[in-house]
């Protein structure tokens, strides 16, 4: 095995950079090749379909079945002169990843032949076995049927030979499978919850849009070395590995240049994204070796969570190409910076305003100051959930830790926006508001310059940091769906604006004037909210101890904080705006129990067979050979000089010793913890048992491992190092 490290090491060496040929074409004229868009639809549909289709998905009017056929067959037209063959039904179960069965665009012709065919019933409803993936117990395998149903406002789309339609996945019985069915129904409750509040302000907004801007990091490795390293190939990390004298303690890797074979590999995956309508623009490294980012222009939050889905799948596929492996976990290696996926998340209306934006006048500033504090009213009732919402047993390693953000949800507002708020609060109702002759309502709030765009500082370790017209979520993890932190965040705020609504009627039903009523109920919430707010250092222990004192959310247990999710004023919350039933969060909870579960018990096989098939027997040979040598000086020289030439060996031989026992004690002991786990009939105590003796044990174990791979004969030690994982490109 040590002749694979170094055969691995040798070849990763001497590989060159791939060519890729860019199209002909300018960007914007192969931009959306592969996807059947409005420009698609209007060639390959009648004008009459294509108004009927374009309202399904402008207005969320009901999808006509009538309309399918034609559609479908336009579609297959269109994807047959593509070059597709086949096509699938493309949804994100509660994997985290995507699913598909790809079909081809055949039927018996009823003459002993085939013909090419896709109608509309096939487009629009297909029956997966939903018991095959993960369900919560809502259906079993004796009643498996499931149903995935067409996504029309987020278009289809082709990859190599098979036309991909964006569905959602529902039970038999109705209840949401998948990411996508509960992301459109808060997408919705948000954007009536956000029209209803906007039209305090101008009563032309008919609707409101969520809009998401990801940037996915990543880390890339050759995929030799990826290949010698059983635990990266099993578990997405490194289990072992002591750190590399250099890591990224200069500073020199973020936004330096880009090497050869890695912008290679961006330029080609950046032509494929165009091509599937991706709209990627930024692209550099990252703060740790071999780490790397791609962010594209924001989206709709909908079809920018489709685009991050199949921007990841498109990663694993072209990394091949150019002999790397992608790394999209959390945490691949240990003390360097783990990868997240920041959630730029702003709402916009369809007359152009974005609401985290700050406008030219007072009365625009009112209402970009008013969804600034629903924002954070929601952020600071649901801390908890949104926490939740974005953990697992990933990004566990990644929180707290070298620039991620911390376990603990708070936001940060910046000086100039963290002024304003406290001008209202610390005013009075006629300090704000006064009267000012034919010019009607005066309104005393500081004006805030389009400067601010551009004016707020970055706090790096806040978890949800305003940053100029948008928040940016940035616990999120580098391996998750964003729908997640999507359906959770858009949920609270369409539940706190309705709430908000329901609180200013009702002073203006008492004779308060709009403005006025809003004022004071914007002023009560900034006093409410205000434990949210933190502009400090998020790393800082004496955060942690502020956090508690506030009543924010400070568990780090993630089997523990997954219960956010069945607390009753969370379901409370879910239900009011028609996202997801009491019986739905259930069923998801055991499934992120029964997912955080498997990962670690993953993790703790293979760390056990590694540590037994590999170093143990790598530590005892070298052990043997500095025995040999001590015997052999003793053969030498004189006994005094031979036990003084000896001495350094003998310790080796010594702590080569116990740290072997350490680590076969500790891993019978860890199999043993397994097993007792294992009988817990609870989804829930199973995984807070494994977090709370199996976790450990894979530090425990690793310590050991780390401070034998620094003892033992380079030469001999099987997997390749941290130093030719994160520096060989």
């Amino acid at each position: 095995m040590s002749k694979l490290r170094f055969r691995v090491v040798e070849t990763a060496f001497k590989k060159k950079a791939v060519e890729v040929i860019p199209p002909t074409e300018r960007p914007s004229e192969y931009f959306a090749k592969y996807v059947f868009n409005r420009e698609k639809m209007f060639k390959y549909l009648s004008s009459k379909v294509y108004n009927k289709l374009t309202d399904v998905i402008d207005n969320g009017a009901p999808l006509d079945r009538s309309i399918a056929d034609e559609v479908a067959a336009g579609m297959k037209k269109w994807a047959t002169e593509m070059g597709a063959t086949h096509y699938t039904h493309w949804f994100a179960p509660l994997t985290e990843g995507t699913a598909e069965k790809h079909d081809a665009f055949v039927e018996h012709d009823g003459k002993g032949g085939m013909m090419e065919e896709f109608t509309g019933k096939l487009l629009v409803q297909q029956e997966p076995d939903a018991s095959s993936f993960p369900n919560g117990g809502i259906r079993n395998t004796f009643e498996a049927r499931g149903y995935s149903a067409w996504d029309p406002s987020s278009p289809a789309f082709i990859v190599d030979d098979t036309l991909c339609i964006p569905t959602i996945f529902i039970a038999y019985t109705g209840e949401s499978l998948d990411y996508k069915a509960p992301l459109l129904k808060a997408l919705r409750a948000v954007d009536k919850a956000a029209v209803d509040v906007c039209r305090y302000f101008n009563p032309d907004v008919k609707k409101v849009v969520a809009y998401l801007g990801w940037e996915q990091e990543y880390f890339l490795v050759d995929e030799g070395l990826y290949a010698a390293r059983p635990d990266l190939l099993m578990t997405g990390r490194t289990l072992m590995g002591h750190d590399s004298a250099k890591n990224q303690q200069l500073e020199d890797h973020y936004f330096g240049a880009i090497p050869t074979r890695v912008a290679a590999f961006m330029k080609d995956l950046e032509i494929e994204a165009l091509k599937l309508g991706i709209p990627v623009k930024t692209r550099h490294n990252e703060v740790a070796p071999n780490q790397f980012e791609l962010a594209p222009i924001f989206e709709e939050c909908n079809l920018a969570n489709d685009h991050n889905l199949l921007i990841m799948s498109l990663m694993r596929k072209v990394s091949r190409r150019h002999g790397f492996r992608v790394l999209l976990h959390e945490k691949p290696f240990k003390g360097v910076n783990g990868s997240g996926k920041h959630n730029n998340w702003s709402l916009g209306t369809d007359t152009g305003i974005l609401l985290m934006g700050p406008g030219k006048t007072p009365e625009d500033n009112l209402r970009f100051v008013t969804f600034v504090v629903n924002t954070l009213m929601a952020v600071y009732h649901h801390n908890g959930l949104l926490k939740a919402s974005i953990s697992s047993a990933t990004n566990a390693h990644r929180l707290g830790a070298n620039e991620a953000p911390p376990a603990i949800i708070s936001s940060f507002l910046g000086k100039q926006l963290s002024q304003v708020l406290e001008h209202i609060e610390e005013s009075t109702k006629d300090d704000l508001v006064s009267l000012s002759g034919k010019q009607g309502m005066k309104l005393d709030i500081p004006q805030i310059p389009e400067l601010l765009i551009d004016n707020t500082d970055r706090n790096r370790t806040s978890p949800f940091a305003f940053t100029g017209n948008r928040f940016e979520f940035r616990a999120v993890g580098s391996e998750a769906n964003c729908a997640s932190a999507m359906i959770a965040l858009n949920s609270a705020v369409a539940a706190q604006l309705k709430k908000f609504k329901k609180d200013v009627d009702a002073l203006i039903e008492k004779g308060e004037p709009k403005i006025s009523a809003i004022l004071e109920i914007i002023r009560q919430y900034i006093k409410e909210c205000k434990a949210i707010h933190f502009d400090g250092n998020g790393y800082s222990d004496e955060w942690k101890e502020e956090a508690m004192k506030r009543g924010l959310d400070c568990e780090t247990s993630v089997p523990l904080i997954f219960d956010n999710y069945l607390k009753p004023e969370t379901i409370a919350m879910f239900e009011s705006v028609g996202v997801m039933t009491k019986k739905e969060l259930e069923a998801r909870n055991e499934v992120k129990w029964e997912t955080y579960t498997k990962k670690i018990q993953i993790e703790a096989r293979v760390l056990g067979d590694l540590a037994m098939n590999h170093i143990i027997p790598v530590a005892t040979q070298y052990q043997t050979d500095l025995i040999d040598n001590v015997y052999k000086m003793r053969s030498l020289f004189p006994e005094e000089k031979a036990t003084k030439l000896s001495a350094k060996n003998l310790e080796l031989i010594e702590e080569i010793a116990d740290r072997t026992a350490f680590i076969k004690e500790h891993v019978d002991a860890m199999v043993e913890a397994r097993k007792v786990a294992n009988k817990i009939e609870s989804e829930r105590e199973k995984a807070i048992a494994y977090h709370d003796t199996i976790v450990p044990a894979l530090e425990e174990i690793r310590y050991h491992i780390d401070k034998l791979e620094l003892i033992v004969d380079n030469q001999m030690w099987t997997l390749p190092k941290y130093r030719e994982l994160l520096f060989i490109r």
